[in-house]
């Protein structure tokens, strides 16, 4: 089977028969799978910013360096980010439930461990293990969805419900470390996964069904090595380029990071088992779609953070309070998606990935004209509000354009490079908006908290602008009709 010369998404064939070991037959048990995989999708992303606000706390306790401290966020991210891609094709091989439950067990004693330890490098530890097993869990819970799920209305309302999860999770991190920091502890911050992971491992027991990649099972052994000490480089570099660009250190790793990802290229060229079958990539709109994620997650973590430094220092809130009035956006992502889901049979998911991130630009540029004075209630709740609309807008489709089209052997692949695209997107982001951050302090004719003002300016509008290249991206790339983009019958791969 062959795409269109725009490089559209694959068309259906009615007649195609079913995938092995695809999704359950009884269509209430498909739903119960999405639950299961919702929650594994919050428990990963939850741990990308529920530790934020409990680090001083740990810091204290712990007698962390202010570097060291640094570490218990980086660590997560580099194991994450650097075997994402490996994790993904293990469970095309090895078993989608398998390697789903197996991540899960694993995160959970990390987890556990992180919440009962006595020193910071023990911490740091516990961090970087959970991130092995999130690079294990992430890409199957999304094979394990792209497997159930393989055509029509329920496959958008699947991946619109998945989005949102994947959305509004970051901000939802930081309600939920607000209030366990505040009311219990930050070891709660780790141990609250514990009984999250124990119920979706019983719950996928009983209701997952095993799949797995059909043929030639073999793993792409320089791949594997290559990939992984890219992205890991790359991951490193850009977290370290927080305190600037021109080290040499940043300079150093980024470049051989980018090095060993076009040396990946060529391997997976030659390779006749490669890790990432390269059409995964190539595909327009797929590429589309893993180019917004990419800048999405840059605008998630970036702004979100920034977003919470000016609650809590300019305007004084608590962590707990802080949290709390980041969830409007949340709470509009997650009132509009059901909406957009009824709609997008119906515009089409071209139409969405276009306004809904001139819409949250639009946001962040309001957001951007925050002052020392201004209220929360007519400074920042009214960009909120709009940003979650937009958001909405873009998480409702982006999943399924970024998996569409991809064959049953190649799921957790493909699952693996969307995770990635959102992992590297937030490392990206928080440097470069750090950097701007920095730069409009250290301009600013402002003092005190004057300046620090500019510089969350700065930041929200360089994500902004970071949002309206997603919207012309979207143009450029996501083009076909909507019956192409969201075809109602199973869903055929590209030859």
């Amino acid at each position: 089977m062959t795409t269109s010369s725009t490089g559209s998404v694959p068309t259906t064939a009615p007649s195609a028969s079913p995938t092995p070991g695809s999704a359950p037959a009884h269509p209430s048990r498909r739903w119960w799978v999405l639950v299961i995989v919702g929650l594994a999708q919050l428990v990963v992303v939850l741990d990308g910013t529920i530790v934020n606000i409990a680090l001083p706390q740990a810091q204290a306790e712990l007698g962390l360096t202010d570097e060291n401290r640094q570490w218990v966020v980086t660590a997560y991210a580099l194991a994450f980010g650097a075997l994402l891609l490996l994790g993904g094709r293990i469970a095309d091989f090895w078993g989608r439930k398998r390697t789903f439950i197996v991540g899960m067990v694993g995160f959970g004693a990390a987890s556990a461990f992180g919440g009962l330890v006595s020193t910071g490098e023990l911490l740091v530890t516990a961090r970087a293990l959970q991130g092995v097993f999130a690079a294990l869990l992430a890409p199957a819970a999304l094979a394990v969805l792209t497997t159930t799920f393989d055509r029509g209305r329920e496959r958008n309302t699947a991946f619109a419900v998945f989005g949102a999860i994947s959305g509004a999770g970051a901000a939802v991190g930081l309600v939920l470390g607000g209030v366990l920091t505040e009311f219990v502890s930050w070891r709660w911050c780790l141990l609250v996964n514990v009984p999250i992971v124990i119920v979706a491992i019983v719950a996928a027991a009983l209701v997952v069904r095993e799949s797995k990649a059909e043929g030639d099972n073999r793993l792409d052994v320089a791949g594997t090595v290559v990939v992984a000490l890219g992205l890991a480089s790359l991951v490193y570099g850009f977290t370290q380029a927080e305190d600037g660009w021109g080290s040499a250190v940043v300079i150093g790793f980024i470049a051989l990071g980018a090095g060993l990802l076009a040396l990946f290229v060529l391997i997976q060229k030659r390779s006749d088992h490669p890790l990432l079958p390269l059409g995964v990539l190539t595909n327009r709109v797929r590429g589309g779609a893993f180019l917004v994620q990419l800048i999405v997650g840059s605008v998630m973590i970036g702004a979100l953070l920034y977003l919470t430094f000016h609650l809590q220092i300019v305007l004084g809130f608590g962590p707990l309070e802080a949290g709390l009035a980041t969830l409007p956006m949340t709470l509009v992502i997650m009132v509009m998606a059901p909406i957009l889901t009824k709609l997008l049979p119906v515009i089409g998911p071209r139409v969405l990935m276009i306004v809904g991130p001139v819409i949250a630009a639009a946001g962040l540029f309001w957001l951007s004209l925050v002052t020392v004075d201004g209220a929360y209630a007519t400074h920042v709740l009214p960009p909120l509000i709009v940003m979650g609309v937009g958001l909405a807008g873009v998480f409702v489709p982006m999943q399924n354009l970024a998996l569409a089209g991809v064959a049953p052997h190649e799921a957790g692949a493909a699952s693996a490079t969307s995770n990635a695209m959102m992992q590297i997107g937030g490392s990206v982001g928080l440097a470069v908006y750090t950097n701007l951050y920095a730069s409009a302090v250290a301009g600013s004719a402002a003092v005190g908290l004057g300046s620090l003002v500019d510089g969350y300016s700065a930041a929200f509008v360089a994500a902004g602008v970071a949002t309206l290249v997603a919207a012309v991206i979207s143009f450029v790339m996501i083009r076909g009709s909507k019956e192409d983009l969201l075809p109602s019958g199973p869903v055929v791969h590209m030859g």
